[in-house]
């Protein structure tokens, strides 16, 4: 039984190392996914040339999602002062959960857009399976970091990552 923990460890760890270290500023990929009024718009074309912006894809069902959500909403007024960063959350629900999305938005009052993706194209798109999925996107429209999954304080390495590219 303990190999097989070791074992399953093991893998999620390989698995979030690789996502960090597989970037090297790759250009933002176009994806259709949705806005909360049930508009289609282009995930490249919504982030804005000239800023920095987080994407983080999550669930209503995924509690680490939600916790890192939670963390990161107090932080994002500082950082986006600071460092002049946008941030876009992108709900992964499906379309049977996808109706559970917009309550949970209001009743968390996340100040920053959240975007429906009921199709799954993201996780084609980005190349995940682990949520929380955040990116990281320079000025450029480049990725240039990537994290799988959630763990208090992840929040503080993310802005590590942020001001190293907002000089």
């Amino acid at each position: 039984m303990k190999s097989i923990y070791f074992s399953l460890s093991l893998l999620l760890l390989v698995n979030i190392s690789f996502a960090q270290l597989n970037t090297n500023n790759k250009e933002l990929s176009s994806v259709k996914v949705r806005t909360l009024d049930g508009k289609e718009i282009d995930i490249k074309t919504y982030v804005k040339t000239g800023k920095i912006t987080i994407i983080s894809f999550w669930a209503t069902w995924c509690s680490p999602c939600k916790k890192e959500l939670d963390n990161m909403n107090p932080l994002l007024d500082d950082w986006k002062k600071k460092y002049n960063v946008d941030m876009i959350a992108v709900s992964i629900d499906n379309s049977q959960n996808a109706q559970n999305v917009k309550p949970l938005v209001k009743g968390k009052n996340w100040d920053f857009d959240v975007l429906l993706d009921v199709n799954g194209d993201t996780k084609r798109t980005f190349n995940y399976n682990t949520i929380p999925f955040t990116v990281l996107v320079n000025k450029d429209k480049k990725i240039v970091y990537q994290h799988s999954g959630y763990v208090e304080g992840d929040e503080n390495h993310l802005e590590e990552e942020i001001k190293k590219i907002s000089k």
